[in-house]
């Protein structure tokens, strides 16, 4: 929505939204249930549907691509860490409504391999979206599942992300890797200023099946002090393991740069152009992929026609309800296409108790590797 980072521009909102803007914020502000379930103004809903969003797992394609590039556990942890902590945007717009599919793929450049995405929202209510995101040639591939509880506190939007991912190497000795990744918290933050922003909050985890563990924890702008998208991060060696280890420390933004404290060299540096996914043209999509079916929401949103966009996304959003409606009258259900459902995960189990995660345990959505043929594979 806005690219601004101060949040104090006042960019996002049109000079002549100004007082719908004021009247949405005191209304979520006395609001005390799940943001989710109000409406929001057309004037800041997001040109790309929520469905697309774990696209952004994989903006920089080429670090995805180099865990496996890894000759040692530790340094394959430390190559997944920094591409974690890249893998974050600051710029996505303030409202958003998932779909059914998405499909893209980011094609093999300079001996990387081609990176594939399958995405499909598997829940309407509450919205769920599982991904699958996979560089075959070079043995990697993460599966994951996100949702989303909002509230309203001290000025700002709390968002609680529910799910995990998970990340798999193969090795050339035929052994596996195994990597959980939980999910950090979004605040967002300069909603009185009318120019609305993403920021990371709390701390997030990378468990490899190794031992390593990254501990990652995000701060942003203070009211006094402090920069905004900051992060500190540890990367500690398995317990047990012995001297011959060492932890690791990284510091600075996700956003820009960071570095490792011990070594001051520079760990990340995100300011060079991020690679969006490629996508078939929506003349050849299906109806129910995320471009097609959102495509007349984001004209009207990209075009500031903002009555269109609102009459378009209640549209999409009553069909999908009525299809729920007529599901439930004929004892059916939505029969999903590329996951199956699975109410705990072996795997988030196994790696959560290395690290004593909250809960204990959680539901997965399967891969069922029956996603389309893309151009290189």
């Amino acid at each position: 929505m806005s690219d601004s980072l101060d949040g104090q521009s006042g960019d996002a909102v049109p000079p002549s939204q100004k007082s719908t803007w004021a009247q949405f914020i005191k209304s979520i502000a006395s609001f005390s249930g799940d943001l989710y379930s109000l409406t929001a103004p057309p004037f800041i809903l997001s040109p790309v549907s929520l469905t697309e969003f774990p696209a952004y797992w994989c903006e920089r394609p080429e670090l995805f691509a180099d865990i496996a590039q890894g000759n040692t556990p530790e340094d394959r942890a430390r190559r997944h860490s920094k591409g974690q902590y890249t893998s974050r945007n600051e710029t996505m717009g303030s409202e958003k409504k998932s779909v059914l599919l998405f499909y893209g793929h980011w094609p093999d450049k300079n001996g990387r391999g081609l990176t594939t995405l399958v995405v499909e929202q598997v829940s309407h209510h509450p919205p769920i979206t599982a991904y699958y995101i996979a560089n075959k040639s070079r043995g990697i591939t993460l599966q994951g599942h996100s949702a989303q509880k909002t509230s309203f506190s001290g000025g700002n939007i709390i968002v609680k992300q529910l799910g995990h991912a998970t990340l798999t190497v193969s090795l050339p000795n035929g052994n596996k890797e195994d990597y959980l990744i939980t999910l950090p918290r979004l605040r967002i933050e300069g909603l009185w200023y009318g120019s609305p922003y993403i920021e990371l909050a709390e701390t997030s985890y990378i468990q490899s099946s190794s031992g390593w563990l990254s501990t990652i924890k995000y701060q942003g702008k203070g009211y006094f002090s402090g920069k905004s998208h900051t992060f500190k991060a540890d990367l500690t060696p398995p317990i047990g393991a012995g001297s011959a280890f060492k932890s690791s420390s990284f510091e600075g933004q996700w956003n820009t740069t960071s570095k490792d404290t011990r070594t001051n060299a520079v760990f990340t540096d995100v300011n060079g152009p991020k690679e969006e996914v490629t996508v078939r043209p929506v003349e050849d999509q299906g109806e129910w992929e995320s471009r097609a079916l959102w495509c007349k929401v984001a004209k009207g949103i990209r075009e500031s026609d903002f009555d269109t966009a609102a009459r378009e996304k209640g549209r999409i959003e009553t069909e999908q309800r009525q299809r729920r409606r007529d599901e439930t009258e004929a004892g059916t259900s939505w029969q999903l296409k590329h996951f199956v459902f699975q109410d705990n995960d072996p795997l988030y189990e196994r790696l959560g108790r290395l690290f004593k995660t909250t809960p204990p345990t959680e539901e997965v959505y399967i891969y069922q590797n029956n996603g389309p043929t893309f151009d290189g594979a």
